[in-house]
């Protein structure tokens, strides 16, 4: 939300309300900004406005940052008609803005971040930034040396034109493998195994650039970034 905000879109957002109740309600004197009772939909407040909304001060938040332990079975979606999303698992207020800075799919599982900030997310996971992304992946069948100097070198998917950028391998036993990439292409990690001939049964991410997934958080459960993790 960027300020001065129109008084309406304000309360809207911070009420939780649709615009259409908002508006009736500003129409009924239930507004009020620095004591004084607001009945126009377009007045313009600032930040450091004291707003209420029937005598209850409705306060901005700013710019939030959570780090999620991502359970298999959710969505990285604000809204899903089949399945759980990861917004589910967050108990905040006005997350209507919100949006997961490096998505994983439904079976994937491990370091989700959901942020407000556009251009914060947008420096940890552009590509062009080269912030590395860490999976631990298990696969189907054993991994050879073939196939991991395949990985470290690039690998060509399929309908790509140009191939992957090379990853950081650390095989850690016949069927499991530490990737790290600094990529986000559809299934990248999925559809690499499968140019190698093989193929993802298990997929953890646990490292988005500097940030670690707290070992604490337990599968569903997640907290703000701390001020050190914010430093890209």
């Amino acid at each position: 939300m960027k300020f001065p905000c129109r008084l309406d879109k304000f309360i809207s957002h911070i009420a939780e309300l649709p615009r259409s109740k908002t508006r009736a309600g500003i129409k009924r004197k239930y507004a009020s900004v620095n004591g004084e009772v607001i009945t126009s939909f377009d007045y313009s407040i600032t930040q450091e406005d004291d707003v209420r909304w029937q005598g209850e001060p409705l306060v901005f938040l700013g710019k939030r940052y959570f780090m999620l332990n991502k359970p298999s079975g959710y969505v990285c979606a604000n809204k899903d008609d089949l399945h759980p999303t990861v917004f589910d698992l967050l108990d905040e207020p006005n997350m209507s803005d919100f949006h997961v800075a490096g998505r994983l799919d439904i079976d994937t599982t491990g370091l989700v971040i959901i942020t407000n900030d556009g251009d914060w997310s947008h420096k940890i996971t552009a590509p062009k930034h080269n912030k590395f992304k860490t999976y631990l992946v298990e696969t189907q069948e054993p991994i050879d040396e073939d196939a991991i100097l395949a990985l470290q070198q690039g690998v060509q998917l399929h309908n790509e034109k140009e191939l992957t950028r090379p990853a950081i391998v650390e095989q850690l036993a016949s069927y499991s493998l530490r990737l790290s990439i600094c990529e986000g292409k559809y299934h990248q990690v999925k559809r690499m195994l499968a140019a190698v001939g093989n193929k993802v049964v298990e997929l953890h991410r646990e490292k988005i650039g500097d940030i670690h997934l707290d070992e604490n958080l337990k599968s569903g459960e997640y907290r703000p970034l701390t001020d050190a993790e914010l430093i890209l």
